[in-house]
């Protein structure tokens, strides 16, 4: 895939490595260009073209005249008092979308956002209750890892000017704002982009696409792209699930589970990630997890328990922390790989399920919304 490219300016930030090489042989360039420009670009953060010295001076002229590097404009950078950091970025037309960096002892993660809202509409997601915007493009995708790297790795001397930059951002997850895989065209060109080795180099087992379960576009994603995989699961039966995650009235939980045994024939890792948001009283019962460990049986898997951020809007309550070890000790039990989610950045709405950004709902949810039937509890 590529951007559009036409008499505006082309922004390098939106084109991989194959698009890049056609733009370049577009302007008489040979392929060798495309690959300088990438690592100029992505490892070494560089959005000055004269700064490019190994390019030749007819080559920076042409990219000042025809080209850009522009990563979405930060509207806002908040720190937690854990180090979780949050920027809002602004995508145009009223809308602003949250990327989130993650600092760990041995890792860096940045989440990222693929869509300005989300029309999955989970019900204990902040992004979903605001509706849905528009998909975001490819430079604005791999912009939020951009800017992250320039902003969080110290600037190169003049000294070390054609070196790599220190690059702190280890793991990517597309867990921001957006269901990843209803914008598959440029969620697959970002991927491609973070996996070339002259741009950001990445793992295809440190980059994880979480899915709400879009049957068809997993099963295209093994093919084109086979990274880790994360589905949002959050319920052991269709019928809770219906409620909890809409999406699944279309794909149920039987095509859902068949889907992730396809992935991983070809899947960097051999497990596929579940994500499992706690709610009091609605999905976290003994029965449950009994559920759930009968619904993966045949799925290499293991689980992410995490602790319910609330929002006013979701009429939802975190279960007790007594409740989720207890949940997850009987999925341990049965042998299923479990972890506890550490909430991060909640002090500042960087939390799993807090993003929200700014966006202009074009899906009329607050309306829609009005004729939602409340989940019941299960004791």
């Amino acid at each position: 895939m590529t951007e559009p490219v036409g008499s505006a300016p082309v922004n390098l930030l939106g084109l991989d490595a194959e698009a890049l090489a056609r733009v370049c042989a577009e302007w008489g360039e040979k392929p060798f260009r495309a690959r300088q420009l990438m690592r100029w670009v992505h490892q070494r953060g560089e959005d000055r073209f004269s700064e490019m010295t190994d390019l030749a001076k007819s080559f920076r002229a042409r990219l000042e005249r025809d080209a850009v590097v522009r990563a979405p404009a930060v509207l806002r950078d908040h720190v937690s008092s854990d180090g979780t950091r949050k920027w809002l970025l602004d995508v145009g037309g009223g809308d602003a979308v949250e990327s989130v960096f993650i600092p760990e002892t041995s890792r860096g993660t940045l989440c990222v956002s693929t869509q300005a809202g989300c029309a999955v509409n989970c019900r204990f997601c902040s992004t979903g209750k605001q509706g849905f915007s528009r998909n975001l493009a490819v430079h604005e995708i791999v912009g939020q890892l951009w800017w992250a790297n320039r902003c969080l790795a110290p600037a190169p001397g003049a000294a070390d000017l054609l070196t790599e930059r220190p690059r702190p951002i280890s793991n990517v997850v597309f867990m921001g704002m957006g269901e990843p895989l209803q914008n598959y065209a440029a969620t697959l060109s970002s991927l491609r982009i973070m996996l070339d080795d002259n741009a950001y180099g990445l793992s295809r087992r440190r980059v994880t696409v979480s899915t709400s379960g879009v049957v068809p576009m997993i099963d295209r994603l093994r093919e084109d792209c086979p990274v880790a995989l994360a589905v949002s699961l959050h319920a052991p039966d269709d019928t809770l699930r219906n409620e909890l995650v809409p999406i699944n009235r279309k794909y149920p939980l039987a095509e859902l589970m068949q889907a992730c045994r396809r992935y991983l024939e070809k899947a960097p890792r051999d497990f596929i990630t579940f994500e499992y948001v706690m709610l009091d009283g609605v999905n976290d019962s003994d029965a449950q997890a009994e559920a759930l460990v009968r619904l993966t049986r045949d799925v290499p898997c293991k689980f992410n328990l995490i602790p319910f951020n609330p929002f006013p809007e979701s009429g939802l309550r975190r279960s007790s922390d007594a409740r989720v070890r207890r949940f997850g000790q009987l999925l341990i039990d049965a042998g299923i790989v479990t972890t506890i989610r550490k909430t991060r950045g909640d002090d500042i709405d960087a939390a799993c399920g807090q993003l929200a950004g700014e966006v202009q709902d074009r899906t009329r949810l607050e309306e829609r919304s009005r004729r939602v039937i409340p989940v019941a509890e299960v004791r």
